[in-house]
């Protein structure tokens, strides 16, 4: 039971958005569901046409150049908790391409007790989003949005919710570079857990940049996220902990990615989130938390991608992200 508490609490704490300002309810939404964007620190809003599965972070970020990819990954977290998703872009002859995607994360089998602490029996618990996006580019602006239906089961406690994800992208004509913005979890919740509960949805707001000097082998991206909120601060002061300055609070709110760019097919994938850095390190040394790696390599038709994302020292996730072009692999056979 210990285990999986640590394990609900790291993955939560790597959601970036439960900590502060009061529980929040669908955050796993918030979890990098797809292996490159947890090697690139959990958080982007603007590296667009790279990679299908990042219509969930910004509807904006595919277009009709990624229909026909399907794409598969699963997240390997402590204990047994662990994240599927599979996405597939198509292109309509009317409407155009639509981005379609399903996010499940379980939470394994947990040991149930009362209040007495006695045993109660075993049960599974997880969380479902269905995902369809759109996206329209006018001249060097792209604008999506994202309609999901997300279904949440805890402990035998349902909840439901529908949801709205609205960005945009500006993608300059010439250099490699690429800012978005997106306002993500606009929505009405259909069913609370209980009668008393009053259900809060994750909003928030990101804004991002990605770009490639010109006569380097690296794209950079940053990302500013929690936008929406005044308060990202965690600390514990009765432990001794001290209260975050100015600098603190503002990179608290940054995410940090770097894609080596090996070769056209082969790149590596370094990440770096202060927040979760912040608040999963230990008081003696860091552990690697906030600290994420990985690297991607395309082989014919198929690309893989793999990441580790440090949490704190001895406990990591790992993601495994395989992706391709269906009518491109059809056509070979």
């Amino acid at each position: 039971m210990k285990s999986l508490l640590l394990a609900i609490s790291i993955l939560l704490a790597t959601a970036c958005l439960a900590q502060t300002g009061g529980q929040k309810s669908f955050d796993f939404l918030n979890v990098a569901n797809n292996a490159r964007l947890a090697a690139l620190g959990g958080v982007n809003a603007s590296l667009t046409d790279r990679d299908l599965n990042f219509f969930f972070s910004n509807p904006s970020l595919t277009s009709d150049s990624l229909a026909d990819f399907a794409s598969a990954t699963y997240q390997f977290y402590v204990a047994d908790v662990g994240q599927s998703t599979f996405s597939y872009a198509h292109k309509f002859n009317r409407i155009g391409t639509l981005a379609m995607g399903i996010q499940h994360l379980s939470y394994g089998t947990i040991q149930g007790y009362d209040v007495s602490g006695n045993e109660t029996g075993t049960f599974k618990s997880g969380e479902t989003a269905l995902v369809i996006g759109k996206s329209h580019q006018v001249l060097n602006f792209r604008f999506g949005a994202n309609v999901k239906m997300v279904f949440s089961t805890i402990a035998g406690y349902r909840a439901s919710a529908a949801m709205l994800d609205v960005g945009g992208v500006f993608i300059h004509p010439d250099k490699d570079l690429r800012v978005g913005l997106v306002v993500k979890n606009l929505g009405i919740v259909f069913s609370e857990y209980s009668p008393t509960s009053s259900t809060e949805l994750p909003f928030d707001v990101q804004l991002g940049t990605s770009f490639k000097p010109e006569h380097m082998p690296l794209r950079f991206s940053v990302t500013a996220y929690n936008l929406a909120k005044k308060d990202v601060t965690y600390y514990n002061a009765s432990a001794g902990q001290d209260k975050p300055g100015t600098l603190d609070k503002v990179l608290r709110r940054f995410n940090f990615g770097v894609e080596v760019l090996l070769h056209k097919n082969v790149n590596v994938l370094v990440g770096y989130n202060y927040r979760v850095h912040q608040e999963l390190k230990l008081d003696a040394a860091g552990g690697g938390a906030g600290l994420s790696l990985g690297f991607s390599a395309r082989i014919r038709s198929f690309e893989f991608v793999f990441s580790r994302s440090g949490y704190v020292a001895g406990k990591a996730g790992y993601g495994l992200t395989l992706s391709s072009n269906l009518n491109s692999m059809l056509k070979r056979r």
